[in-house]
């Protein structure tokens, strides 16, 4: 059976609004990434990143999924073999859009983590620093978001995806945050098929087998469609 493995980053939801580290004038621009994406910086200031992503919580909430999520969503429905979505984002527009099981290696923006027990839960529209635990009680309530030098969700999972993959796609990706960027190897070493579909040449571009360049809305539908007209 046929098996498509899907790398999605910000360049899919970027058509929705959500900005990208790189976009000028957006949140990502007003803060430093080591202030707000790292554990050391939430250790400082744990009301400035509870701030930062409250904002990025509110904005994601009043986003919609664009045509590229419902092309992926439509593929996953439709496509006779298996297709898993692992995405670098932290909005929730895949699951918005339809499609199912999706992995998010770097935590979610709707989910609540707390760093004394490790206790799981849906994150409120605004998190601060005082609010205690619904488990543990501790004081000690953070974003289920993955920061900088942290380890990415469900690694061991993805590498077993990847290893099986016959067909790998990486789209709206950088190629320069590890070690999702090293994904294309292992979908090589495996005997996969690779295709980047991208706004511009990412950083690992000559690794793959085939590429379309443009907007996300427009390409992404463009290729699922071939996928699915295909013998």
């Amino acid at each position: 059976m046929e098996k498509i493995v899907i790398l999605t980053g910000a360049g899919v939801s970027a058509e929705s609004g959500l900005g990208t580290f790189r976009d000028e004038g957006g949140l990502w621009s007003q803060h430093r990434i080591e202030d707000v994406a790292t554990p050391e910086g939430f250790a400082r200031d744990p009301a400035l990143v509870h701030g930062f992503y409250n904002a990025r919580r509110a904005q994601a909430a009043q986003a919609t999924p664009n045509a590229a999520h419902h092309a992926l969503a439509r593929l996953q429905r439709i496509f006779p073999g298996e297709v898993i979505v692992i995405t670098q984002n932290v909005d929730g527009l895949h699951e918005a859009a339809g499609s199912q099981a999706v992995m998010h290696m770097h935590g979610i923006l709707s989910g609540a983590l707390c760093s004394n027990c490790d206790h799981r839960w849906p994150a409120p529209l605004e998190m601060h620093v005082a609010e205690p635990c619904p488990a543990c009680h501790a004081p000690t309530v953070r974003p289920d978001i993955v920061w900088f030098g942290e380890m990415p969700y469900g690694m061991d999972d993805i590498y077993d995806h990847l290893s099986h993959a016959t067909l790998f796609a990486a789209i709206g990706t950088s190629g320069q945050v590890y070690p999702a960027a090293a994904f294309v190897h292992e979908a090589i070493a495996a005997g996969a098929k690779t295709v980047e579909l991208n706004l511009e040449p990412s950083a690992v571009v000559s690794n793959f087998d085939e590429t379309h360049f443009g907007p996300a809305s427009d390409i992404v539908p463009a290729w699922v469609e071939r996928l699915l007209r295909a013998p």
